[in-house]
């Protein structure tokens, strides 16, 4: 299973590294991985995403805790939740399917951003299943490059999250899981 995992790093030179060595270590891939900045100085975001099995992630979690750099650690896969991914497509075109193609972006709600003779560039931002759906019927035209942002969510309501992690959910984190 896929699982969703947000951290809160301080912006410094090396902390993605050593969080992606975590999981290089460990033997797991990341199936997806997004970082930017967050609306706090010197606070940036990473989303994470890994398909393993619930211990596993309780594990991993605890363990990104233990990294200097990392000021919080949310497991959101279960929470209700925004998730979303940018992808960019180049698909080749004819003047007798140019139309086509346009229709078929237009059905899965995205943009054409770039066009020539012989290619249109299309941005579509959605769940993976809605971009799986688009690259499916794009295919059959051709699809010339194609690129992807990873995930990124972001847990509903008004509440913010604060990068500065409860006491008790990290002193749970660090004590429990200790011998990983």
């Amino acid at each position: 299973m896929n699982y969703i995992l947000v951290a809160y790093v301080e912006d410094k030179p090396g902390v993605l590294n050593r969080v992606a060595s975590l999981f290089r270590r460990r033997g797991y891939n990341i199936e997806s991985l997004t970082v930017g900045h967050t609306e706090m100085p010197g606070v940036s975001r990473m989303t994470i995403v890994v398909n393993t099995d619930e211990f596993t992630v309780e594990l991993l979690e605890a363990n990104l805790y233990k990294l200097v750099n990392v000021l919080r650690v949310d497991n959101v896969t279960n929470k209700p939740s925004v998730v979303r991914d940018l992808a960019l497509i180049k698909v080749a075109v004819t003047p007798a399917n140019r139309t086509e193609v346009l229709q078929m972006a237009e059905v899965f709600r995205a943009r054409v951003v770039d066009v020539t003779n012989e290619s249109l560039v299309i941005e579509i931002t959605g769940t993976e299943d809605k971009i799986e759906g688009l690259l499916d019927v794009l295919r059959p035209f051709g699809i010339i490059e194609m690129v992807r942002t990873g995930i990124v969510a972001m847990t509903r309501g008004p509440a913010p999250i604060s990068p500065n992690p409860p006491l008790v959910e990290a002193e749970a984190h660090f004590n429990v899981h200790s011998e990983y």
